[in-house]
């Protein structure tokens, strides 16, 4: 009776175990041959990021950070100027709406024409914007020029600026993790200039004057809390 009850029981398992591990392949399937749009709604929905956090923005940040931002042995740190519409794939106009959700905990680092060095008002509100991380994990830093000048001096000082934040970051905060948390892009002249509606955001500069030309003479920073 029991090699009876045995050979029952398991000819009745073996058929359900495989329409167990038939189905899971197949739910594994669907799940690999979903749209690029319902796989980033599932994402979005299976994590509470802020509400910032569009899928827009988070293919914008995993560019910065995987091609751009982060350090790499032999490699230079940041995009280009020359790079940055590849890495953002959006006009300049819309890659600027991203960020104006961020207006109450981002910041522009202003700087003087033809100057990559910070000043002290520079200095305390990119430390104040790094200080207020809240639990974010990216640190995302945004170097302008204005327009006066060449573009090709415009992109190197562009650079300059970007890396100014970053090398100031790095001798202020004993951050063991900072490399892989900092994701630059420098926009040079040529991308996504800031119009006067930024003027009411936290500024290093002159509260009292604010240009178009001043406003991109700039670094953007902030905090970002994105799930990737």
């Amino acid at each position: 009776m029991k090699t009876i009850a045995t050979f029952v029981g398991t000819f009745f398992l073996v058929p359900l175990l495989a329409y167990s591990w038939t189905a899971s392949a197949k739910a594994r399937l669907a799940e690999a041959e979903a749209s690029p749009t319902q796989q980033a709604e599932a994402a979005t929905a299976a994590s509470a990021d802020e509400a910032y956090c569009t899928p827009e923005l988070k293919k914008i940040l995993r560019r910065v950070l995987q091609s751009c931002g982060l350090e790499s042995g032999g490699g230079g740190r940041g995009c280009q100027p020359m790079e940055a519409k590849s890495v953002a794939a959006l006009s300049g106009g819309d890659f600027n709406a991203l960020f104006d959700p961020l207006s109450k905990r981002a910041g522009i680092i202003q700087f003087d024409q033809d100057s990559d060095a910070l000043d002290a008002n520079d200095q305390k509100l990119l430390q104040s914007m790094f200080a207020d991380q809240r639990g974010a994990s990216w640190f995302f830093v945004v170097s302008r020029s204005s327009p006066e000048g060449s573009a090709q001096y415009n992109a190197s000082l562009s650079q300059k600026r970007g890396n100014a934040v970053l090398d100031h970051l790095k001798g202020t905060f004993q951050d063991p993790d900072l490399d892989k948390e900092v994701g630059l892009l420098m926009l040079g002249e040529e991308f996504a200039q800031l119009d006067k509606d930024y003027c009411s955001w936290q500024r290093s500069g002159d509260p009292a004057v604010c240009t178009n030309a001043e406003l991109n003479r700039s670094a953007f920073v902030a905090w970002i809390d994105c799930r990737l």
